[in-house]
């Protein structure tokens, strides 16, 4: 089946006892037992739920894995990854990185485990870190990342994961399995914030990992309810009705974040603009091998700062500032006083994140609408 069939029928056929063809919302917490230790399948929420379960099985053959977990957000989602990590181990991630995901590595450092933050887009920043004692466990990838949006070859960079045994886990947020699947490239971990292009209408907040192997599933799954961050069935619901159109809708987030890329990279008051669809970005080729298509993030510095910032977000009319992206609104954020506020201000100045620095969840809003009002914003 082609990929708008399979967002509606993958591992969803319709209920058994009622016909009804959306999952059922189970809003209980336990399970009746008919004799101790037997049960129908379930037995407590927070260990299993059946409407997550279904959420679980579509998650995991849409990054064509082996099955996947859903969490209560993407940073538990990312809390229990990091869990099967203890002191002494060693963690190999980009250094442009959501600042929440850099916040649960600042802790993994507190206990003890070894923390190495670099570019990774450039395949031999990844080859010497694996070069340097100790051996390195974990390899952790976004791409694109957040908020610069650098490419990170993700074929090169687990080659050199696998010369070191080290595992793969890859951030998919940004892309999205409709335009990227990282488990078939090669990846053994693939994280989701499912609070965003798979809901996909800034209601719901909920993240979800998926695995390459059977093995790997069970280990993360004793995690998963041990740490306990599990979402609610009505959430598990509303993701999987945003995943009936990803496609349909990812589809338009790209087409208008290319016209609005295209517009920002020739606008003489922005100083440079970053989204992987331009030829002129860095990461253009590995991008156009690796995805399907370019996305709905672009970020872009304005000449003259923080006070022109300031300006251009007063003026501006169908954009709304705020934090997220991949709803079906089109969003911006100021990632050094929003987003990016808990990186230390030398750190986000040498990596690129000013104060000029903006970040846009392009919508799916008519494209000549969005143009226009950063066009009016900037005049």
């Amino acid at each position: 089946m082609k990929w708008d069939t399979r967002v509606i029928h993958e591992g969803q056929a319709p209920d058994k006892l009622t016909g009804s063809v959306n999952p059922p919302v189970y809003l209980t917490s336990t399970y009746a037992q008919s004799s101790p230790g037997t049960a129908k399948g379930f037995v407590y929420s927070r260990t299993g739920n059946p409407t997550r379960a279904v959420l679980e099985r579509v998650l995991g053959r849409l990054e064509g894995g082996a099955g996947s977990l859903a969490f209560a957000s993407g940073l538990a989602a990312a809390s229990a990854l990091f869990m099967a990590y203890p002191s002494g181990r060693r963690i190999v991630a980009g250094d442009d990185l959501y600042a929440g995901t850099r916040r649960l590595l600042e802790v993994a450092r507190t206990h003890g485990v070894l923390v190495d933050l670099l570019d990774t887009s450039r395949l031999e920043n990844i080859r010497a870190a694996f070069a340097r004692p100790p051996k390195v466990d974990l390899l952790y990838l976004e791409t694109p990342t957040n908020p610069l949006l650098k490419v990170t070859d993700l074929r090169g960079a687990i080659r050199i994961a696998r010369t070191g045994r080290a595992r793969v886990a890859v951030d998919n947020t940004f892309a999205s399995p409709f335009l990227q699947r990282p488990l078939e490239l090669g990846a053994d971990i693939v994280l989701h914030s499912t609070t965003k292009y798979l809901g996909g209408h800034s209601d719901l907040i909920g993240g979800a990992l998926a695995f390459r192997s059977r093995a790997l599933l069970e280990k993360y799954r004793w995690y998963q309810n041990t740490q306990g961050g599990v979402p609610s069935p009505f959430d598990c619901f509303l993701v999987l009705r945003g995943i009936h159109t990803l496609g349909l809708r990812v589809r338009a987030h790209c087409e208008n974040a290319r016209a609005v890329a295209e517009f920002l990279n020739e606008h003489h008051r922005v100083k440079r603009t970053l989204y992987p669809g331009l030829p002129n970005h860095p990461g253009h080729a590995v991008a156009r091998r690796q995805m399907d298509d370019f996305g709905g993030m672009v970020s872009a510095e304005l000449r003259g700062g923080l006070p022109a910032v300031k300006r251009f977000l007063r003026r501006l009319e169908v954009f709304t500032l705020a934090e997220s992206l991949g709803g079906v609104e089109s969003l911006v954020n100021h990632p050094a006083r929003m987003t990016h506020r808990s990186v230390p201000k030398e750190v986000r100045e040498r990596q690129g994140i000013t104060d000029g620095l903006l970040r846009f969840s392009v919508g799916v809003e008519d494209k000549d609408d969005l143009v226009a009002d950063l066009e009016q914003a900037l005049r």
